[in-house]
């Protein structure tokens, strides 16, 4: 069997995309794949899946992710780390990593994306605009996430419910992980805020982790709350924890390493916080979540 093609720089994508596009399909048949969990079981993700919904901005910097080829480095570097298991994205970063050979023997997951734009009248209008289960599963990945959220004000908000319990079913289907990142939301002076405590994201964890017809191939994705001891006590779900975009690097590696020791939680799911931090050092960010989660 043929290696996978790649493409040695970002010209070279740009016309493979145009004379090309069938190889994209062919390369992901002849990605070396991997299982999700192997070795010590723990779990290093990198998330990029921001652009696509247009969240750009990263902590003061609001064109931080303007680039996509300075995104396409850094990522690079990130999951060149031995210790970083894999990414999770939206198909057409998925697709670039894949043609820069970024994703030989990595696990992967499709990113559903949301159709709710921060910023728009449709904000918790969560229908899904990415991956599909059968598209998941027709490139060998490990998996798809989905956002969750829900807003017992917001009538919209059941179709979200519907949507992602059909989702559950059609990954499950195909012995995918449905990574679920649950919140309940509601619009404060008239902006989508995410409530982060305990008892809320609690509720939110049980709501989600029942949709569907099955929870076998359910995981969740959670934010890193006050009492996490309490709220990891509401699932019996193999968890990763999401990163958000802290303001304080330090004191987000300090949370993440208590968390971390936690029954459920495998690993982190983190992207703008080591894709970007502060210094820029994305090797060493990434070096340092790395040993908090081996």
């Amino acid at each position: 069997m043929s290696r996978p093609t790649v493409c040695t720089d970002y010209a070279a994508i740009t016309e493979l995309r145009a004379s090309e596009p069938g190889t994209i399909a062919a390369a992901w048949q002849h990605r070396t794949t991997r299982p999700t969990v192997r070795g010590d079981g723990k779990l290093m993700i990198v998330a990029a899946d921001h652009p696509a919904r247009g969240a750009l901005a990263v902590g003061s910097r609001p064109t931080a992710m303007n680039s996509r080829t300075d995104l396409l480095d850094r990522l690079c570097t990130a999951l060149a780390d031995p210790g970083v298991d894999g990414v999770l994205a939206t198909a057409d970063i998925l697709d670039d990593l894949l043609l820069l050979g970024a994703l030989e023997d990595k696990v992967v997951f499709s990113s559903f994306n949301r159709g709710g734009l921060a910023g728009s009248t449709f904000e918790l209008d969560d229908r899904m605009t990415g991956a599909t289960a059968a598209s998941t599963a027709a490139a060998h990945m490990n998996g798809g996430k989905m956002l969750c959220r829900i807003d017992l004000d917001d009538p919209g908000t059941v179709s979200t419910l519907a949507s992602c319990a059909q989702v559950v079913d059609a990954l499950a289907a195909h012995g995918l992980i449905a990574m679920l990142e649950p919140f309940m939301s509601s619009r404060v002076n008239g902006k989508v805020r995410n409530d982060l405590s305990p008892d809320a994201v609690i509720k939110s964890v049980h709501i989600s982790q029942g949709l569907g017809s099955t929870s076998a191939y359910t995981w969740m994705k959670l934010p890193v709350v006050d009492e996490m001891e309490r709220v990891m006590e509401s699932t019996t779900m193999p968890t990763l924890l999401l990163g958000g975009d802290p303001t304080d690097p330090d004191a987000a590696f300090a949370s993440w390493e208590k968390a971390l020791a936690l029954p459920s939680v495998r690993g982190l799911m983190v992207g703008r916080t080591l894709l970007y931090p502060p210094d820029d050092d994305v090797r060493s960010a990434v070096a340092t979540a790395v040993k908090l989660v081996r």
